[in-house]
C-alpha cells in the first residue's frame, strides 16, 4: 500500500492510526470512526486552488475526466492505475433565482449543486468511486451496503459496469422508492430485503461483512466519504474558487456534511483558502436525531469527547419508545446517522445550524426546484426547505451567498412527484396524505380534455 496515506481515530484522545489496507472501518482501540489521513510533508499537494483548473485539459484521461479523481492531489491514497472511475462528478452548480424568490433570497444569491447528473443519479457515486479503488486495492471481490435506495443504486452500477465484484444490498420492507429499487435490479445485484427499516438494515450489513469477510461501502468506511469531499472541491471550483456564505444540506446517515467539514478543515489547513463556510443540515422532521441531539442536548465535538453516555441515552430511549424514522423523504429516513461523531466535527469546523423541514414543506419547495428547471427527489429538496424556514427566522441573510446541495435526481421518487402534482385524490392520500402533506400550492395538474381539436386549443389557449 502507500506509506503516505494511513486511517486515523478522529477521536484526538485516541489517536490510533490503521494501515490504509485495513477493510475494518472502526478504530481497534476505541470503536470509533476512522478518517483517511495523509502525510502532508512527503506529499505535494496543490500550491492554490488554481492549480487544478489544469485536469481540464486532460479530458480523454477517464482519471482527469471524473469529477472526483481530477482532484486526487487532496485525495491521494490510491496509484493511478487502481483507480476506478465510471466518469462520475460530471455536475453543475447552477444560478436558481427562482427559488431564491421562494427562499426570500436577493436575486443571484442561491446556486444549486445539482447531483443528480452523476451516472445512478445521485452524489453516491462520488462516495462509490473512492470505495471501489480501494475495494480493488484490497481485492475484494463482493462488496454490500444498507440502502435506502440510492447506495444500493451506485453499488451495484459499479459492480456491473465494472465486473470487479458482485454486489449484495439490504433494504428494509417497504423502505425504498421503485426508482431506485429498479436501478439494484436492473444491474443485478443480490438484493435482501429484510423485516425493518434502514437502521435495522445497517446493523445486519456490518455483522454479515464482518462475517464473511465481504468489503463494505456504507459511510461508515471512510473512503466513501474522500470522494464526497470533491462536491466541495467543485462548488468551489465552479465558484471562481470563491468560498460561499453557506453550505445547505440534507441530513440522513451524515455523511455529506462529514466529508464536507473534512474538505473544508484540509483545505485550510493546507493554506488554500482563508475562510470557510457555515454549514446548515436539514434533517427531514421524521428522521430528527442531529437536531434533537445537536439542539436539545446539546451535543457539541469537542475534540472527539462529546457526550457519548447523552447520546446513547437518547437511542435506548428511541428505541423504548419504538420511534421509527417516517418521512416521505425516503433517501434520509434514518435515525442512527453513523457519521454523527463526524458530523459533530464538522459543524465545530464550520459553525453552522441543523435544522428540521417536515414533508409538507419538503414536497412543496421540491416543486419550486422542479419549476426553476432541476427536478430532484424529496431528500434534496429538504435543502432548500430548510433555507427558507431559516431565512424567515433571520439566521440566513438575503444577501448571503448560500449553495444548497441536491443530492439525487427526480426521477429516484417519481411517486411521490405525480401525487403531488396529479389529479388523484386518492393517490394523493395514499403516498402523502398520511405523511401529513394536506395540499399541493405548487402543484401542475394535467388539465382533462375531451378528445377534440376546439376543446384542445381552447385549453392551450386558457378559454374556459
Amino acid at each position: 500500500m502507500t506509506e503516505t496515506a494511513f486511517l486515523r481515530c478522529i477521536a484526538d484522545f485516541c489517536g490510533a492510526t490503521v494501515d490504509v489496507s485495513t477493510t475494518e472501518f472502526r478504530c481497534p482501540r476505541c470503536n470509533g470512526l476512522l478518517d483517511v489521513a495523509y502525510d502532508w510533508d512527503r506529499l505535494t499537494p496543490p500550491k492554490s486552488l488554481k492549480d487544478l483548473e489544469a485536469g481540464w485539459t486532460r479530458r480523454m484521461d477517464p482519471i482527469d475526466f471524473s469529477g472526483v479523481w481530477r482532484f486526487r492531489s487532496l485525495l491521494p491514497f490510491a496509484p493511478s492505475g487502481q483507480i476506478v472511475t465510471l466518469g462520475e462528478g460530471q455536475t453543475l452548480l447552477q444560478r436558481a433565482d427562482a427559488v431564491a424568490s421562494f427562499a426570500g433570497l436577493d436575486s443571484g444569491r442561491l446556486f444549486l449543486q445539482y447531483e443528480g447528473m452523476n451516472p445512478s443519479g445521485s452524489f453516491k457515486d462520488n462516495g462509490m468511486t473512492a470505495a471501489f479503488t480501494h475495494a480493488n486495492m484490497v481485492g475484494a471481490n463482493r462488496a454490500a451496503c444498507a440502502s435506502t435506495g440510492n447506495t444500493s443504486a451506485s453499488l451495484a452500477m459499479y459492480c456491473s459496469a465494472t465486473g470487479l465484484m458482485k454486489g449484495i444490498v439490504f433494504i428494509g420492507s417497504g423502505k425504498i422508492s421503485y426508482g431506485k429499487l429498479a436501478q439494484a435490479l436492473d444491474f443485478g445485484a443480490l438484493t435482501i430485503q429484510i423485516d425493518g427499516d434502514f437502521d435495522d438494515a445497517m446493523s445486519r450489513v456490518q455483522q454479515i461483512a464482518g462475517r464473511l469477510g465481504i468489503y463494505l461501502v456504507n459511510s461508515v468506511n471512510p473512503f466513501r466519504l474522500e470522494g464526497q469531499k470533491t462536491i466541495m472541491f467543485r462548488v468551489l471550483e465552479s465558484s471562481g474558487w470563491e468560498v460561499p456564505d453557506w453550505i445547505v444540506v440534507p441530513g440522513g446517515n451524515l455523511g455529506n456534511v462529514s466529508a464536507f467539514g473534512k474538505a473544508f478543515a484540509e483545505l485550510k489547513a493546507l493554506g488554500l483558502i482563508s475562510r470557510v463556510p457555515q454549514f446548515a443540515v436539514i434533517n427531514a422532521a421524521g428522521a430528527d436525531t442531529f437536531d434533537r441531539v445537536f439542539n436539545k442536548l446539546r451535543l457539541r465535538w469537542k475534540d472527539g469527547d462529546f457526550d457519548r453516555v447523552a447520546y446513547q441515552s437518547y437511542i435506548e430511549t428511541m428505541d423504548r419508545e419504538g420511534r421509527r424514522a417516517d418521512t416521505l423523504a425516503s433517501a434520509i429516513e434514518i435515525n442512527r446517522p453513523v457519521n454523527l461523531p463526524k458530523a459533530l466535527r464538522a459543524m465545530s469546523v464550520c459553525g453552522g445550524v441543523v435544522g428540521t423541514a417536515n414533508d409538507q414543506e419538503i414536497m412543496d419547495a421540491k416543486a419550486r426546484v422542479g419549476a426553476g428547471g432541476f427536478g430532484c427527489e424529496p431528500a434534496s429538496a429538504a435543502s432548500v426547505a430548510g433555507l427558507k424556514k431559516l431565512r424567515k427566522e433571520g439566521v440566513i441573510a438575503r444577501g448571503d451567498r448560500v449553495v444548497c446541495i441536491l443530492t439525487g435526481h427526480q426521477l429516484k421518487d417519481p411517486a411521490a412527484t405525480v401525487a403531488y402534482h396529479g389529479s388523484d385524490n386518492r393517490q394523493f392520500q395514499s403516498i402523502l396524505g398520511q405523511r401529513g402533506v394536506t395540499a399541493a400550492p405548487f402543484a401542475n395538474r394535467p388539465v382533462p380534455v375531451v378528445n377534440d381539436l376546439d376543446a384542445i386549443i381552447r385549453a392551450i389557449e386558457g378559454v374556459p
